[in-house]
């Protein structure tokens, strides 16, 4: 029902961006900056870090509004995930994004190259404050920062980070699909499904696919006796 003054009120931040959000004013800093990659896991496409840097004495009122549903880009639905990422492009200062192709994982490893694409994207946050980034420290070689466990359900900057990189890679993922159709990119983003691991053994790899995994789709099937 309306109010007496005629207007609506004005939706608030959900359990889970309230949450998020107040762990990171409770830094106590202003610029605080997350970092988190998508794609660790698949067998083909990039991998995609992402770094969010916000201004909490600015993240008020109608910008923190947009972040009302903020959470780990995992527990958020595609459609959310697509909301969300022009939520957090509007409301942050700035945000840095490294793409790095397969053929990068497969010369330096995967490790190597999560390790480069977070240091890189805070180091790009060089106005922050607070840098966390989402599981394990990063060396130090990296700008000061801070190791969160599960980063992406507890911090606003990681969880927006997430956020980023999940729907970069989603973008890249569709687009490579169209460049090699016969492996449903699209579908499965470069992960390993059944139809993935078949589309490998009838078709080969592609380039777009990680071949210093140890993929057992990869392997040669036995010719029949």
């Amino acid at each position: 029902m309306p109010l007496r003054s005629g207007r609506y009120p004005r939706p608030v931040p959900s359990a889970s961006g309230q949450r998020l959000l107040r762990f990171d004013r409770r830094l106590g800093v202003r610029f605080v900056a997350g970092a988190d990659e998508a794609g660790r896991g698949s067998l083909a496409g990039p991998l995609v870090v992402a770094g969010v840097l916000f201004d909490y004495a600015a993240l008020r009122g109608r910008r923190v509004r947009r972040l009302a549903t903020l959470n780990d880009s995992k527990q958020v639905a595609p459609d959310e995930r697509e909301e969300l990422f022009r939520a957090v492009m509007g409301c942050a200062s700035r945000v840095s994004v490294r793409v790095i192709p397969a053929g990068a994982i497969d010369r330096d490893g995967l490790h190597h190259s999560n390790l480069w694409g977070l240091r890189t994207v805070l180091a790009d946050l060089s106005q922050a404050e607070a840098r966390l980034v989402d599981g394990f420290r990063l060396g130090p070689l990296a700008p000061p920062h801070r190791a969160l466990v599960d980063g992406d359900t507890r911090s606003a900057a990681i969880a927006a980070a997430s956020i980023v990189a999940k729907v970069t890679r989603d973008r890249v993922m569709r687009r490579l699909d169209s460049l090699h159709p016969r492996y449903g990119f699209s579908s499965h983003a470069g992960y390993i499904t059944p139809a993935h691991a078949a589309a490998v053994r009838a078709h080969g790899p592609c380039g777009q696919h990680r071949l210093s995994y140890a993929a057992k789709c990869y392997e040669e099937e036995p010719a029949a006796a």
